[in-house]
Formats: C-alpha cells, sequence, structure tokens
C-alpha cells in the first residue's frame, strides 16, 4: 500500500444552482521518497487538488487514504492534526505571518509539538540555518526578500518533520537564482524519506523531480517516472500530537499588539475614559463621604449612639408623653446583651429650659444631661460638669456675655420645665456653678444634679433616651442595626421599631446611604462611555480579523485549531482591557493627586478616596467589558475557512 492514495477524487464548485466541476476523478500513489511535479495550465485544479491533499478542503467525493487512514472521514480534530504533524505548506505567497520575526515564524508550528521551549528553539535555529538565514532570524517577513521568505516558509514547513511537504509554485515569484535553491533544497527534502508535491506551471521545474503528473481538465493525463525516487531508511521521529496551548495563543496576541502598537495605544485610551470615570467617580463619593463623616465626627463622639423609644399610639397627650417613652430596666438590659456594647448611660432631654446668669435670662433651645455624645475636646474653656455645675453651649453661652470666660466659676440658676407627680406643670429650678463652655453638643448637666433638682419639687426624673457606646467605630453600625431590629405592636396593629437612634450618629448613617447612592448613579452614569468602548472594542476587532485573515488562514494550515484563533483574539482583546483598566487606574490616581492638593490648600482635607478595591474594580469591569465585547469578532474568525482565508486579499 502506497504512503497517499487518491481515489476516484472529484471536486465541483456551485456558482447559484450551476455545478463546476473542477476535479473529474483523481487516481494516484504516491510514496515517501518522491518528488512529485503536478503539472498543467492554469485553472486545470492543481491548487484544488493540493488542497484537498494537504487537508484544508474536504468537501469532495471520493477518498484520499494517509498512511492507510480515510482523510476524508476524518473529523476537524482529525484535519487539525494532520495539518499541524503529517502535512507541511510551502506556498507561492509565502504566507508569512507580518508582525513575527523569522524566527518566531518557524516557531508556530513547533508549539504545537510536544518539545520542550529549549528544544523548539533549537530545532527551529536549526532549521533557519538549514535554508541559509541564520543572519536573519530577528528580522520581520518585511524585511526579507522574495527568495529568503520562501525559504522561511521551507523551514516552517519542515519544523514538525512532516511526511508530507506541499508546494504550490514555489517558484512563481523568484528569479532564476533563488529558483534554482528553493528546488535544490525541495530535492533534498525528498531525499530525506519524505513525500513532496509540487505545482508548477513550469516544465523546467517539473522536470527537477523524481515523478511527473501532468493534468488537464481535472484529470490525470499522464504519469511519468523521470528518475528514480529516493529509498526512506532513517527512522521517523515520535511526536505526540499537541496543539498550541492558551500561553501560545496569548504570545501571538501580545506580538500582533506590539506590531499594531500605534492603533492600540489609541483603542486603550479610548477606553480607559470610561473606566477612568466610574472609578474616579467610586473615589470621589468615597473621599467626599469620609469628609463629611470626619466633620461631623468631629463634633460628635462617632462611638456613640443615641437611643429613644417608640410610642405605641398615635395619640400622645400629656399624660401618656413621659410614660411612652420612659426608657425601663428592661429597656436597658436589652442594650447589655447586644455585643460590643461597653457602656450603658441613663439621660434625658428637655426643650426649651430658662437660664438666668449675668443679670440676663435666656431661653437654651435644647438641653439634656451630659452623656458621652458630648465632646471633651471641643470644650473652649473651662471643664467637663460635675454635680452641682453646669456647662454652656458656646452659643448659649455667647448671649449671657461675650466673653464667655469671663463665665467660668459663676452662679447660674436654670429652670427645667417638668410635670409633678399630679401631671402638673411645674419649673424645677437648680442653681449651678457654670463649669465650661463647649463648642458642640448642648447645654448640660449631669443625670444626678437633675434628679436631686427634680426631687425637691415633687417631680420623679426618668431616662427618656440612653446612649450606648460601642468599643470601636467599626461596630456602631452593627450596634445600630440590632436596635433597629427590635419590634413592637402599635395601636394600628402593624409591626414597627420599637426604639429609633437619634443625634448625630444617625445623621451619618442615612447621609452616608443618600452619598452612596448619589455617587453610585453618577458612576452608573460615566459607566454609559464604557458601551461606546465596548462598541469600539468589537468594531477594532473586525477590522482586526478582515486584516489578519492570511495569518488565520495560514495558522490554520499548519493546525491551529478554531478555538486556538479564538483564543488569540480573546486573548488581545483581554491585553487590550487589562491595559486600559491600568491605565486608567493611573490617570485616576494622578487625578486625585491634582485635586486632593487643591483640596488640601482650601479645606485642609481630601476630597477624592480611590480604594485598591475601587481600582481593582475598574480594571475587572474593563477587562470583562473587552472579552464581551471579543466574542462575536472571535467567533467570526475561528469559523473562517482555511483555504479562503488564504487565498483573500
Amino acid at each position: 500500500m502506497s504512503f497517499l492514495e487518491l481515489r476516484n477524487v472529484q471536486k465541483s464548485f456551485y456558482l447559484g444552482k450551476k455545478r463546476f466541476p473542477v476535479l473529474r476523478g483523481i487516481n494516484l500513489s504516491l510514496d515517501r521518497g518522491e518528488f512529485v511535479s503536478i503539472l498543467g495550465e492554469s485553472g486545470g485544479g492543481k491548487t484544488t487538488l493540493l488542497n484537498t491533499i494537504g487537508g484544508l478542503d474536504s468537501q469532495f467525493d471520493g477518498d484520499i487514504l494517509v498512511n492507510g487512514k480515510s482523510l476524508k472521514k476524518g473529523s476537524d480534530k482529525a484535519l487539525d492534526n494532520y495539518r499541524s504533524h503529517t502535512v507541511g505548506f510551502i506556498f507561492q505567497s509565502f504566507h508569512l505571518v507580518s508582525h513575527l520575526t523569522v524566527l518566531e515564524n518557524v516557531l508556530v508550528p513547533l508549539e504545537m509539538s510536544n518539545l520542550s521551549k529549549r528544544a523548539r528553539e533549537k530545532r527551529a535555529l536549526e532549521l533557519i540555518q538549514r535554508v541559509g538565514l541564520t543572519k536573519h532570524i530577528d528580522k520581520h517577513p518585511s524585511q526579507l526578500s522574495g527568495g529568503q521568505k520562501q525559504r522561511v516558509a521551507i523551514a516552517r514547513a519542515l519544523a514538525n518533520d512532516p511526511d508530507i511537504i506541499i508546494a504550490d509554485e514555489p517558484t512563481g515569484a523568484l528569479d532564476a537564482q533563488n529558483t534554482e535553491e528553493v528546488l535544490r533544497i525541495l530535492n533534498q527534502i525528498a531525499a530525506e524519506g519524505k513525500l513532496v508535491i509540487a505545482v508548477t506551471h513550469s516544465q523546467t521545474v517539473a522536470n527537477y523531480g523524481t515523478r511527473i503528473v501532468h493534468l488537464a481538465n481535472g484529470v490525470v493525463d499522464s504519469d511519468m517516472i523521470i528518475r528514480q525516487s529516493y529509498l526512506v531508511n532513517q527512522p521517523r521521529r515520535s511526536s505526540a500530537i499537541t496543539h498550541l496551548s492558551f500561553g501560545d495563543t496569548f504570545r501571538l496576541a501580545w506580538e500582533h499588539i506590539l506590531y499594531t502598537k500605534g492603533r492600540n495605544i489609541l483603542i486603550i485610551l479610548g477606553a480607559a475614559v470610561g473606566i477612568f470615570a466610574v472609578i474616579f467617580m467610586l473615589g470621589l463619593g468615597s473621599g467626599i463621604t469620609g469628609y463629611i463623616n470626619t466633620q461631623m465626627s468631629n463634633q460628635v463622639n462617632p462611638n456613640a449612639i443615641q437611643v429613644t423609644k417608640n410610642v405605641a399610639t398615635n395619640q400622645v397627650n400629656s399624660s401618656t408623653e413621659s410614660a411612652g417613652i420612659t426608657m425601663t430596666d428592661s429597656d436597658l438590659q436589652k442594650f447589655a446583651k447586644i455585643d460590643h456594647v461597653k457602656k450603658i448611660e441613663k439621660a434625658y432631654f428637655a426643650q426649651a429650659p430658662k437660664v438666668h446668669a449675668n443679670g440676663k435670662t435666656i431661653a437654651v433651645p435644647y438641653f439634656q444631661t451630659w452623656n458621652a455624645t458630648e465632646k471633651v475636646g471641643d470644650i473652649v474653656a473651662g471643664h467637663q460638669p460635675k454635680n452641682n455645675e453646669i456647662i454652656l453651649l458656646k452659643s448659649d453661652a455667647d448671649r449671657l456675655n461675650k466673653k464667655y470666660n469671663e463665665l467660668i466659676g459663676k452662679k447660674l440658676t436654670i429652670y427645667i420645665p417638668s410635670q409633678d407627680h399630679n401631671n402638673k406643670p411645674v419649673q424645677v429650678k437648680a442653681d449651678l456653678t457654670i463649669a465650661g463652655v463647649i463648642k458642640s453638643g448642648s447645654t448640660a448637666i449631669t443625670y444626678d444634679t437633675l434628679t436631686k433638682a427634680s426631687d425637691n419639687y415633687g417631680v420623679s426624673i426618668e431616662p427618656n433616651f440612653v446612649t450606648l457606646t460601642s468599643d470601636s467605630t467599626f461596630n456602631v453600625t452593627a450596634i445600630q442595626d440590632k436596635v433597629k431590629s427590635f419590634k413592637m405592636i402599635n395601636d394600628k396593629g402593624k409591626t414597627v421599631s420599637a426604639y429609633t437612634i437619634t443625634g448625630v450618629g444617625a445623621i451619618i448613617d442615612t447621609l452616608n446611604t443618600y452619598l452612596k447612592l448619589a455617587f453610585n448613579v453618577l458612576a452608573a452614569i460615566a459607566g454609559i462611555s464604557l458601551i461606546v468602548s465596548a462598541i469600539m472594542i468589537i468594531v477594532v476587532l473586525y477590522i482586526s480579523v478582515s486584516e489578519r485573515t492570511h495569518e488565520i488562514g495560514i495558522l490554520r494550515a499548519i493546525g491551529a485549531r478554531k478555538s486556538d484563533i479564538r483564543n488569540m483574539f480573546l486573548s488581545e482583546s483581554f491585553l487590550i482591557g487589562l491595559s486600559s483598566g491600568i491605565f486608567a487606574v493611573i490617570i485616576a490616581y494622578l487625578v486625585q493627586w491634582g485635586a486632593n492638593s487643591l483640596a488640601y490648600g482650601v479645606i485642609k482635607d481630601s476630597i477624592v478616596a480611590i480604594s485598591p478595591r475601587q481600582a481593582l474594580f475598574g480594571i475587572g469591569v474593563s477587562v470583562l467589558i473587552s472579552l464581551i465585547a471579543a466574542l462575536a469578532p472571535s467567533h467570526r474568525a475561528a469559523r473562517l475557512d482555511p483555504r479562503d482565508a488564504l487565498t483573500d486579499e
């Protein structure tokens, strides 16, 4: 049995419903060690015959057997394996990958072998040396002459030591000297025990082989042996069938990006704008939220939480109001069981007490007992109140004396509106010493001072709010959530929260929610530009598919699978997305530095705070959008027919 057998091979093309037969029944038996020249005029079916033998076209009638195995019955995977390890192509138009060097072009098929990286490079260098191009290994195809390009194509065809070398008009674009050199190499290849099949329209070239098959009108009209074929006695080099790894396709994508770096830089810049906008808006939101929180926390103790009691009925009157909002021992026990609460303070607030001092009487808008929400650090004169002492809010002190420092140690009288045991209005009077002045919070006395003064008027003071102190700022939100989780049934039978978080701490929590929502909306609006970026990447990749059709055809001809082509374009898109994301992060941090420098000169604080998580989020979004954008173009590239791709202009 011959190594290669063609049995009644027929091939037709169709234009509409009209059939145009090209091969009308080819029967040939070819063996290794032969240098077979297929001669014939243009249009006689020579190239079509080579495509069927080379596995580029499996849509034919009849059968082709290679070493006893049917080529026609093979799957797509089997054809890929056949092209990568059994057959090597040498094309008239060379079909080198333009953005790869000589060495890299020869290495491509070797990446589909089981050789180590070092062994691949060694074999590639040996083949380049064999064809006389050692001094040109780092050149690109555009820097080579026609003869040099063809010798690179020969070296690439020999890379995986195939059994069959197919050469389609290998000397058609060469001068006499290069023609002689290429034919000498092909003859040497046949002498090494390979089957060399060369298509030509030149009788001179055909006479160089060992056998001439003449093709006319799709049939073999003559088959002549002109000299003895070469003996096949060397053992076959065994190599397991492998394919391009993801790393190999990634490298091919990287090489193409570098080769077209000018265009890709513009794409990366365009895509980075949208990512930058999203990252910056998120960072601006974090910065402004942090600034506001800092400013408000400077006014109050951030670890202190004020809790008041909800009233079960909407009909609040003087007799129910006090009882309805009083904090009981049962309430305090609930709070004591909450994790991370390190202190519970009973407290009392009242509205519009009157203060008489320095010959003046003023109404204080808000009054409460001293608790953890008051900040000792905000005392601008004196000290915090002890029993029988009072601390004045700076705005209240200013109304008594513009030189508030002079009030420290002076006496004043406070009148606190309340109710006695019979629910009759009572003014609780207390003569106190002014201990200090505070710039935040409220005018305050100690809880013990209030209860003792109230006892003198038959008034029983019960706490109408409590202050919970967290063991850490990080646990404040968890404590607030736990307090909000306690429920009760109101007079309408609905389940509502039993307690309300009051004071600045609650305001900060609500404000943070609104700020986060606002800046997320702004980030989403900025994200609309990402759609434009995605469309741009889709368009660019479709253009890239068109530009690289020849490259796709070349890779498919030397055994690359559809998945390899798809991975190559996805890798390119991934690199564009990753580069865009990284560049956007760099721009965002530079703009953050500039914005914060300006802000610090005005408000002595930062307004942009881009976190590492936000930066990584931006990079991740950039990569994800790029990969999604690449799905359709990469799918189209993978579906290109290798035969059509090679002949595309």
